[in-house]
């Protein structure tokens, strides 16, 4: 039964949505700090454009971070676990570790230590991806499904905030004092998502086998048991959600690969492009979250999936539109108001439906799989991206990438008409 919006607005006030969207701002910020933000103070340390390249696959981890999610999983931490739990122990251990690798960047700079320091670099990436594995899982099993929508939303604007932090914030702090005091500062800003840490109540998850008692048989329950057990919900249908998951966020991640080098093209200013495509986008963005979130409770997830997806292919072709036509800031408004409350929306609708596909027992391991793959084929194809302008233009281009977004609504529209892939309903115990 459809909940009226006055319902699901109520669901914002629930203190999981605070928990989430501080969560959020915890994984958001290290994000940036070891790709442009980073790539910023090598440039300015004077280190050859070849090795700033190179420090940019630290961010592979963030994609392959499946590889280690079942110990994150399954393995109680000694000491810890005791203390805070299976969840919290782990965020912890992710988040100090995020806040003493920015530390020591910061005291020792690239210059002279390039590779002591790339391996900082490497452990923020880490313990962030680590982290994501964590927050994922406790957003999951902390609350009920029906939740999932706004937690989603809150999330995703903790994480906006976070970016513009780790973005400008650094950018302004460091020209005014220096990239020791920015990246400190950052480092400072990891204990928002320590207190939360330490203040909230762990969510009420299967007991973990101990690994000291039988090893042989939990490295088999860690490993294999999730994935086996996913294609034992859904048989082949498994295949359908997997390939579906693949494709959802092709066209986004494609058309946003070219976006910055457009509006260059295009003819607008640097000023004008921060101010509409990064500031204003930054609202709309969020303003399309919140939507979604509210929508998701009031429509439910496979209709939202539905409009996201139309909604991406479609803002495209205004894409298309814009590139035949010249320098227009009002209409590059328009499109970024449509681009972005778009993203956002259909960001939020796949957040939840990927949640309600987990199995309880193997939270952070399945969730991490269905991460890693709704990104992957897209960054690969986004990698042709400026062959494809080069070859036959913008307006060629945006309509392709708009093509490229038909795949996912066919998925969609296949998967609501067989009610036998559609995700179990799953209780989750909570407390409030």
């Amino acid at each position: 039964m459809w909940l009226s919006l006055r319902d699901a607005w109520h669901a914002y006030r629930h203190p999981r949505v605070l928990t989430l969207l501080l969560f959020g701002f915890s994984a958001g910020l290290p994000f940036l700090l070891v790709f442009s933000t980073l790539s910023a103070w090598l440039t300015d340390d004077g280190v050859d454009k070849a090795t700033i390249g190179y420090f940019s696959w630290v961010g592979i981890l963030f994609s392959v971070k499946v590889i280690w999610s079942p110990v994150v999983d399954q393995l109680r931490l000694p000491f810890l676990q005791r203390w805070l739990g299976q969840r919290r122990s782990w965020l912890l251990l992710a988040q100090a570790g995020i806040a003493l690798a920015l530390f020591f960047m910061s005291l020792m700079g690239p210059a002279g230590h390039l590779e002591r320091f790339a391996w900082l670099a490497l452990a923020v990436a880490f313990c962030s991806a680590t982290q994501d594995i964590c927050v994922d899982a406790y957003r999951i099993e902390s609350a009920p499904e029906a939740l999932q929508g706004p937690l989603a939303a809150a999330y995703i604007l903790g994480y906006r905030v976070a970016l513009l932090v780790a973005g400008a914030g650094a950018f302004y702090i460091a020209d005014f004092y220096t990239w020791t005091i920015a990246y400190q500062a950052m480092a400072a800003c990891m204990l928002v998502g320590i207190v939360t840490t330490l203040l909230i109540s762990e969510p009420v998850i299967p007991e973990r086998e101990s690994f000291a008692k039988h090893p042989g048989h939990w490295l088999k329950h860690a490993i294999f048991a999730p994935f086996v057990e996913f294609f034992q919900r859904f048989g082949l249908h498994a295949l359908v959600l997997l390939i579906f998951i693949s494709v959802y966020r092709i066209s986004d991640i494609t058309m946003g690969v070219m976006a910055n080098p457009f509006y260059l093209d295009m003819g607008f200013s640097k000023s004008e492009i921060a101010s509409v495509a990064k500031v204003f986008g930054f609202f709309m963005t969020i303003a399309g979250s919140i939507l979604g979130g509210l929508l998701v409770v009031r429509l439910g997830q496979l209709r939202c999936l539905l409009i996201g997806a139309v909604l991406v292919a479609s803002t495209n072709l205004l894409f298309a539109k814009m590139a035949m036509g010249g320098a227009n800031l009002a209409w590059l408004a328009v499109v970024i108001s449509a681009d972005n409350l778009s993203a956002g929306f259909a960001n939020v609708a796949f957040i939840a439906y990927l949640s309600s596909l987990v199995s309880r027992e193997f939270t952070a391991t399945q969730y991490a799989l269905f991460s890693s793959l709704m990104t992957l084929p897209g960054k690969f194809i986004g990698g042709f991206s400026g062959e494809v302008v080069v070859a036959m233009g913008y307006p060629f281009f945006f309509v392709y990438a708009a093509v490229l977004g038909i795949p996912a609504i066919l998925f969609i529209l296949y998967i609501q008409r067989n009610s036998s892939i559609k995700a179990p309903a799953k209780a989750f115990d909570t407390d409030t």
